[in-house]
């Protein structure tokens, strides 16, 4: 029989409605971060770099360019004979077929798979965080701790615990209370999503929590083994870690990476960021062009000015263009004398030439006041914008739009095209 001490389940199954148009059309794990990767490898290099071999990955909502990122796993050594990657999208049951409707719901139709490697404990995690974690280190405190489960917890600044499941622990960091997302935390001790659990005790929860309408971590199983008397310990997490659950959180992660300082380091040879890497030629900046602090991707070519961004792999930025403060994503073809401000452009945008993005007095978006924020401009893939149009900020733009979208020449801010069937 199989025997691993540890695996991980990966839960990246999410839309992430609150990224808007940037997960149309993919899962949010599957959204490009740092000019070079996806969201989803951190959490994946952080399992190899921490002894990880087996790891399954839950997926959902739009997998098709997960799937074809993850692949057999072999940019993160996870291509092995036992163990390495494996998806698990739900699949037809004998007697029913259904959705994954919660987190645990999720790890619950694969308890076959769990079983398979017979493991002492399973490491739950999220898709979508950015952050470096030794999930060994976790694992010896919760051995430490003779812990049945241990929740890695992260300080959050007040303002913002309501949006997360808070915990209240003793001096001994043995949790005594859970609160998911309360209105008035008493905490701003935030769960990160990142549980090891001793694998008897959640199977046995998963078990007996089955037909709770969208069984989740937070809401069900946690709660379940406190009540029923379960050792729970907090692991309190020191190092960089950000969930990029709304346009300003994932714009403000990649302009920290392009700070003179970052406080997030893609560059540490002991704690690599492991990715899929196509071949693509170097990147060329002409004599005509200005670049400061930025992340530029291979295949790119630079003729205007670039200041404080981080820029994708074979993208064009034409002579006279300027972009500043912005994210642009791989494949994005900005014409010459183009303007781009606090913009996050997704893969295989054009922006036609003398094209403002970004310009004008802030106003709330009149559509989706809540995600289109933060000042951004943001343009889903594969969209165009025609030549010589203005567009303002906390705007979106989906689809292929012509001068005929744009009263007058402009979208004001606060404004929104997003076209039918796309």
């Amino acid at each position: 029989m199989i025997k691993k001490e540890m695996i991980a389940m990966l839960l990246a199954g999410g839309q992430g409605s609150r990224l808007g148009v940037l997960t149309s059309k993919l899962a949010k794990p599957a959204v490009a971060f740092g000019g070079k990767y996806k969201i989803i490898d951190f959490p994946l290099s952080n399992c190899i770099n921490s002894g990880i071999d087996t790891v399954g990955v839950l997926t959902q909502y739009r997998p098709l360019r997960l799937n074809q990122h993850i692949g057999i796993g072999i940019p993160w050594d996870l291509d092995r004979n036992i163990g390495g990657v494996t998806v698990l999208p739900p699949y037809e049951k004998s007697n029913n077929s259904e959705w994954y409707t919660g987190t645990a719901n999720a790890i619950y139709q694969n308890i076959e798979f769990i079983d398979y490697y017979n493991p002492e404990y399973v490491l739950i995690l999220s898709g979508d965080h950015i952050y470096k974690m030794d999930y060994e280190h976790m694992l010896d405190y919760h051995k430490s701790m003779n812990a049945d489960v241990t929740l890695a917890t992260y300080q959050v600044p007040w303002e913002e615990a309501s949006r997360f499941g808070v915990v209240i622990t003793n001096d001994d960091g043995i949790i005594s209370e859970f609160e998911e997302k309360p209105e008035n935390p008493r905490s701003n001790k935030a769960s990160m999503g990142i549980y090891i659990f001793n694998w008897k005790i959640l199977r046995e929860a998963l078990v007996t929590m089955k037909d709770q309408p969208g069984c989740d971590f937070g809401k069900h199983i946690i709660p379940y083994c406190h009540e029923n008397g379960n050792k729970i310990c907090a692991y309190d997490f020191k190092g960089y870690w950000k969930d990029v659950g709304t346009l300003g959180s994932y714009w403000e992660a990649n302009m920290e990476l392009v700070d003179i300082v970052p406080e997030f380091n893609l560059y540490e040879e002991f704690w690599k960021i492991y990715t899929k890497t196509d071949a693509i030629p170097p990147q060329y900046i002409d004599e005509s062009a200005k670049v400061s602090r930025c992340i530029i991707g291979e295949g790119t070519e630079i003729y205007g000015t670039v200041e404080n961004s981080v820029i994708g792999s074979c993208v064009t930025i034409g002579e006279g263009a300027v972009v500043k403060d912005s994210i642009i994503m791989n494949g994005v073809a900005i014409e010459a004398g183009a303007y781009i401000e606090k913009g996050i452009i997704a893969e295989n945008v054009k922006v036609g030439a003398n094209a403002k993005l970004g310009v004008g007095e802030e106003a709330v978006n009149e559509m989706k006041p809540n995600i289109y924020a933060f000042g951004l401009v943001t343009i889903g893939e594969n969209s165009v914008i025609p030549e010589g149009v203005t567009i303002g900020k906390n705007t979106a733009i989906f689809g292929d739009t012509d001068p005929s979208d744009y009263p007058d020449g402009a979208l004001p801010s606060g404004g929104s095209i997003i076209k039918a069937g796309e």
